[in-house]
């Protein structure tokens, strides 16, 4: 839905057709989320309704199914719009900004936390079929970061976001606020484009 959203208020052409391509495939893996969530729960909506098994066989299937008490009860068995914890899907997941050096970045990002995720769900699983699945799902998140980030290295002037430019002499400062042995030193803080400051009070005094 975020890759919609955006694709609809996108007014460069081939980023648009990009983000809705994007989209469009990613609610072809819900369904096949949905279906790996079915048949791993395969039986259980029948024990459910029909009572076949005693309480504590009941239980003891719903967790081996790797679901919860509740969402088998709730959805029978099948997939729910949901998130581990059986809180419902909102809209309020999608943060787009219309702002295309952000909302790539924000993508970028998306994927990224995809692909580490079902990188886990494949080591936790023993099952083929499901490593499969998971695998290709895996590569396709890959797939999209690559996109985006092409995308977002072909706008020229795309750091930093946005038209304002920050002010000139707080752009490169580094506020060095560590001491001691934790005090470390990177390209994310010195070199020849950062002013790097080690006393604060040079730029934050204190009075009395």
């Amino acid at each position: 839905m975020r890759y919609f959203v955006q694709g609809l208020g996108e007014d460069d052409v081939g980023r648009k057709d990009m983000l809705l391509d994007i989209a469009t495939e990613e609610l072809s893996h819900l369904e096949v989320v949905g279906s790996i969530v079915t048949m791993l729960n395969k039986g259980l909506k029948a024990h459910l309704a029909e009572g076949q098994m005693k309480e504590a066989e009941l239980y003891l299937m719903v967790g081996a199914s790797g679901t919860t008490a509740k969402e088998s009860i709730l959805f029978g068995g099948g997939p729910a719009l949901c998130d581990s914890a059986g809180v419902p899907w909102t809209a309020a997941y999608i943060d787009s900004r219309g702002e295309p050096t952000v909302d790539l970045r924000s993508n970028i990002a998306a994927e990224a936390r995809a692909k580490i995720v079902y990188e886990r769900l494949i080591n936790i699983t023993d099952d083929p079929g499901v490593k499969d699945a998971l695998g290709f799902l895996m590569t396709r998140e890959v797939a999209h970061q690559k996109s985006f980030e092409k995308a977002l290295y072909a706008i020229e002037n795309n750091f930093p976001t946005g038209k304002l430019p920050g002010i000139e002499k707080y752009a490169s400062m580094y506020v060095n606020t560590s001491q001691g042995e934790g005090d470390a030193t990177g390209p994310w803080n010195s070199g020849g484009e950062w002013d790097r400051i080690d006393n604060l009070e040079e730029v934050m005094p204190a009075d009395g």
